[in-house]
């Protein structure tokens, strides 16, 4: 089933089922008025959204036509969101770049974060900042949201919290996150909203593409209406998501409606280089700092720019046969006015 929340002057919005192809959507407040309202109970109601879902498609209920761009986030705010770096070949470019070695530990203990989740920016809302300077980039990642984890789960038990995926738009700013890190306390300002797809998804919907931990789908990426990135999502990814859960409650119990990201996608050449550009055969990056740092370390100055006010960045992924599976988030980065 495909699942999304509509603009309706609450905080929260209201949650529709939406068809696979998404043209048209549901009314689900007869089960559930919010998507967290259905995950807080998700072992009763998911049947009953699955079952209205089905009814969508025949037909047999009620519907509206589905318009992406009045989609907020699926969760317009959630009670956590954890985000990795499970794709260690962007992890190696980022310390590459800036000289710095690659500790043998990141290679067995996943890297993970505690990022703002108040406020996630709808899937067509723009990108305001205040400043050019911050260094503004993007970053395409697949995430998935659970129903509750007991602390010190086991892979096969975070496997199975998985009830929804998503896209996430991670928005980042790269010129302040050098003076965070090096306080050696992590990320925050240099962290803002992030946006997620008009329409999270049921790991059932996405086939074979879903192997229960990993999805195995190019993400398209985007910029200025041209196409900078198509990686594999399933490709390179050195922690599957089963594996950031159980690390994630090692320590605590994550509460239903967690959202755990994956990190920027990213894929390494055949013969294990870095990622090239599209334009040299390569498929490309899923955000700029990546194509910067392959520019510094071939030798030469980094040349791509961070996004300027007026640019806009487009992230989705199809079907094989080019169905948009979950919408696309498509945001223009423009100047915020302090009040």
């Amino acid at each position: 089933m495909k699942l999304a929340t509509l603009a309706d002057g609450t905080r929260d919005g209201r949650l529709v089922l939406v068809s696979r192809d998404l043209a048209y959507a549901t009314e689900a407040s007869g089960i559930a008025e919010t998507l967290q309202d259905a995950l807080d109970d998700w072992a009763r109601l998911a049947p009953k959204l699955e079952t209205l879902a089905i009814a969508l498609e025949t037909g047999s209920v009620p519907r509206e036509r589905f318009r992406e761009h009045e989609a907020r986030s699926p969760l317009p705010r959630a009670f956590q969101w954890i985000d990795g770096s499970a794709y260690l070949s962007h992890v190696e470019l980022v310390r590459k770049a800036r000289g710095a070695a690659m500790p043998p530990e990141l290679w067995t203990d996943p890297l993970l974060y505690q990022g703002g989740s108040d406020a996630f920016l709808s899937p067509r809302e723009p990108i305001k900042m205040p400043d050019e300077g911050f260094g503004i980039d993007f970053e395409g990642e697949v995430a998935v949201i659970v129903n509750d984890v007991p602390m010190g789960a086991s892979r096969a038990v975070a496997a199975e919290s998985i009830v929804l995926v998503v896209l996430v738009n991670d928005v980042s700013l790269r010129n302040l996150i050098p003076a965070e890190l090096a306080k050696g306390f992590g990320f925050f300002q240099s962290k803002p909203s992030s946006a997620f797809s008009p329409v999270a998804v049921s790991p059932d919907e996405l086939g074979e593409a879903w192997d229960g931990a990993r999805l195995h789908l190019p993400l398209l990426v985007g910029l200025n209406g041209m196409p900078f990135g198509r990686p594999d999502a399933g490709t390179s990814m050195n922690f599957d998501f089963a594996t950031l859960i159980a690390h994630a409650a090692r320590t605590r119990a994550l509460g239903a409606g967690t959202i755990v990201g994956s990190g920027t996608v990213s894929n390494k050449e055949a013969d294990g280089g870095p990622g090239r550009p599209l334009a040299e055969g390569g498929v490309g990056y899923s955000c700029l700092a990546e194509a910067r740092m392959v520019e510094t370390i071939s030798g030469s100055a980094p040349k791509t720019p961070f996004l300027r006010y007026g640019d806009t960045v487009r992230i989705e992924m199809k079907t094989p046969a080019g169905q948009s599976i979950f919408g696309a988030i498509e945001q223009t980065v423009e100047p915020y006015a302090r009040p």
